[in-house]
């Protein structure tokens, strides 16, 4: 009994000890994070990569910050300002929140953006290689907004569109096209916003690492029109995205914009549930594409089990020599701490692909999971290899 309370309070004292030590060790080397409103001095971040967030909230009883499915309380002063540091978070771009007396809210002091199913907050942790993603003094392209309806979905729809720099001044130029799709929870604004695919495109276009191109970026939640039984019946909307991209976008494009407009020209990509459908689309339309990529996820997720190529998408992955000779790149890439099931879905794809012998590249972000730093740097390796 005697040993038993020794040790509880030894291991007692030591998470006194911890807790003291790491509130002792942050450094004080903040500063406003580079995705902040004008002039607002938080959230911060110092160079332990933790977040400081601060809000006036003087009649609130309690205030936590919600960052990377962690809640940290918040400290209250005299005037009624909550103040509070999160631990150290990976590098990149984290979406977060602020949690008032019970009720989850954005941070007035962030930009916000669209992901996790909601218009919210988002933090950036500067990482050591964003040279490739920064705001450079280069040629710049840009990113317009094309309002469209869609006669499948019933409504009005809308995708961005990168037009690289020269595009307006070369009129006679044509260029290939790369279709670009979000991940779940997430909408048309993402890779532009969060992903800084513009950015990325314009220092690899400039530094001749890439092929000038144009970039498609549709919104992957596209429905079939319910009727009112069908609502009534709470079912499940039947998604058309697939029938919205090939039957309207494409054409569109090519109308609208300056494409070259054949397979050989054509790429598609997109990140988690984005590669899933992109996966499926390009394997129903080789006569479209000829370029994939898909960043943190394959059309067998979130199946671990192995493939058979026999029977798996209708059997499209059996015949791996005509797939080399129609396919110009398979690319697939992946972060280093991705969670489950995600590498194990993934790799049982890729034992497939060998086993056939189809030809892929296979790329691993360093450090990084299922964010969106993975994805950037999916984009910026991926876009280097397309349409040459």
């Amino acid at each position: 009994m005697k040993q038993f309370l020794n040790i509880t309070i030894l291991i007692s004292c030591l998470c006194f000890e911890s807790g003291w030590s790491q509130k002792a060790t942050i450094v004080e080397d903040f500063k406003p994070s580079s995705v902040n409103q004008p002039e607002r001095q938080f959230p911060q971040v110092n160079s332990q990569r933790r977040v400081r967030a601060s809000i006036a909230a003087p009649n609130a009883n309690k205030v936590q910050l919600d960052l990377g499915g962690v809640k940290y309380d918040m400290r209250k002063d005299a005037n009624g300002i909550w103040t509070g540091e999160s631990n150290p978070q990976d590098e990149g771009f984290h979406y977060y929140q602020l949690n008032i007396d019970g009720a989850s809210v954005p941070d007035p002091g962030s930009l916000y953006f669209y992901g996790a199913g909601r218009w919210g907050s988002g933090i950036e942790i500067p990482s050591a290689d964003q040279d490739f993603f920064d705001l450079k003094n280069v040629p710049h392209g840009l990113i317009s907004e094309n309002i469209y309806f869609s006669k499948l979905t019933n409504s009005f729809r809308r995708c961005f569109i990168y037009t690289p720099a020269g595009y307006t001044e070369n009129t006679k130029t044509r260029y290939p096209v790369l279709y670009l799709q979000h991940g779940s929870f997430e909408d048309e604004t993402g890779w532009s916003q969060q992903g800084k695919a513009g950015f990325i495109l314009d220092n690899l276009i400039a530094s001749k690492q890439a092929t000038p191109m144009i970039i498609v970026m549709d919104n992957g939640y596209a429905n079939k029109p319910q009727s009112k039984e069908s609502k009534d019946k709470k079912e499940r909307p039947e998604s058309v995205f697939e029938e919205v991209l090939m039957t309207e976008v494409i054409p569109m494009i090519d109308t609208k914009f300056r494409t070259i407009a054949n397979r050989e020209s054509r790429a598609i990509a997109g990140l988690s549930m984005g590669a899933n459908q992109t996966m499926r689309i390009m394997m129903n339309h080789l006569d479209t594409f000829s370029y994939y990529g898909g960043f943190s996820g394959t059309a067998n997720y979130p199946s671990t089990d192995p493939i058979d190529a026999a029977t798996f998408l209708e059997g499209k992955y059996k015949d791996g020599n005509t797939l080399n000779k129609k396919i110009k790149l398979f690319w697939l890439g992946l972060g280093t701490k991705e969670p489950a099931p995600f590498p194990k879905s993934i790799g049982a794809f890729k034992n497939m692909l060998d086993q056939q012998g189809i030809k892929y590249v296979y790329y691993e972000s360093p450090e990084t999971a299922h964010e969106w730093l993975t994805w950037r740097r999916c984009l910026y390796q991926f876009a280097s290899q397309l349409f040459k």
